[in-house]
């Protein structure tokens, strides 16, 4: 795969007023930064600025596609790397925006949710939900406080099987992460109802 050491991104943040929040949106294998642009500017969140990186690989077989490692592969190709940029570029926000990292909130969803599961969970950050997400690690005791977690996924998932979010559940619960969990009747997608209880849960956050 080819690598972008780099990220690159897009953003919605208004340019009235700054924003007292930030919502980082890591897309899933395959797809690219544009594809919660649109979803995003229906979140009745107007205190949020929004971050869309791209992943940093090219997709093998989508031209436009992105991904954060190889999925292919056994030994997840590339992941290190994507960990070392995401982890370099979230830090980068807070100088980039003046929001602190303490008022950012990272989203992702498939490939992305497992990569906000995995890097976010690891920095001084408010919340991170991870929608049709797995973790691709064995989770260890954090030297931090970590920030409440998220899980949303489909039982009639056919790409990522509920069962990894079930998982994902239970071994963060075991590290003593506060894991809020939701099961919904739907495929591998994101649906009106998935958007509400994410609403919910950073309203609940930001109380």
């Amino acid at each position: 795969m080819t690598i972008n050491n780099q990220l690159e991104s897009i953003s919605l943040i208004s340019d009235q007023k700054s924003p007292s929040y930030l919502m980082v949106m890591l897309h899933g294998w395959g797809a690219n930064c544009q594809d919660f642009v649109d979803l995003a500017r229906i979140l009745d969140l107007p205190e949020f600025g929004y971050f869309f990186p791209n992943a940093p690989f090219k997709h093998p077989q989508l031209p436009e596609g992105r991904a954060w490692y190889e999925l292919e592969s056994p030994d997840y190709k590339g992941l290190e790397q994507s960990q070392q940029l995401l982890s370099a570029w979230l830090k980068s926000l807070e100088s980039e925006t003046g929001v602190p990292l303490a008022n950012t909130y990272v989203v992702g969803f498939s490939q992305g949710g497992a990569m906000a599961l995995d890097v976010a969970l690891k920095l001084p950050i408010a919340g991170v939900c991870s929608m049709s997400g797995y973790l691709h690690y064995e989770p260890k005791p954090l030297k931090i406080v970590p920030p409440s977690v998220l899980i949303t996924h489909g039982t009639e998932d056919l790409v990522v099987p509920i069962d990894a979010a079930r998982q994902a559940r239970d071994k963060l619960t075991a590290i003593n992460v506060q894991v809020e969990y939701q099961e919904f009747e739907i495929g591998h997608t994101v649906t009106p109802p998935v958007w509400e209880r994410l609403t919910q849960f950073l309203q609940g956050l930001i109380k």
